[in-house]
């Protein structure tokens, strides 16, 4: 983390990841924040009108979303459970009592 307002793809340029990533060759997906990273860095792509996605436009698509679908779910179980808005513990605490929850539901 750095100090006061960074934007993330400042922050991994500032800590050297998008030239490790490029030198080492490791495909990353990432969310339209690190739009113009470059390398090896795939974000989302959004269709203009008039215009069609090429192949590896709507693969990266799919992949993002692929990935994303089980932490927007999980997010959106947390929101259900009332417990969680008026909760008055350490966020430290909180931590753990939330990974139990998401067991919980991913055993349900």
């Amino acid at each position: 983390a750095l100090p006061g307002r960074t934007a993330d793809i400042t922050a991994a340029r500032t800590h050297k990841i998008v030239t490790i990533c490029e030198r080492l060759k490791i495909p990353v997906l990432a969310d339209k924040a690190y739009q113009g990273a470059g390398g090896t860095f795939a974000t989302p792509v959004k269709r203009h009108r008039g215009r069609e996605l090429t192949v590896k436009q709507k693969s990266v698509n799919r992949a993002h979303a692929r990935l994303r679908s089980p932490v927007e779910r999980a997010f959106a179980r947390l929101k259900a459970w009332r417990i969680f808005r008026k909760a008055r513990v350490s966020p430290n605490r909180l931590t753990s009592m939330i990974q139990a929850v998401l067991t919980l539901e991913q055993q349900r």
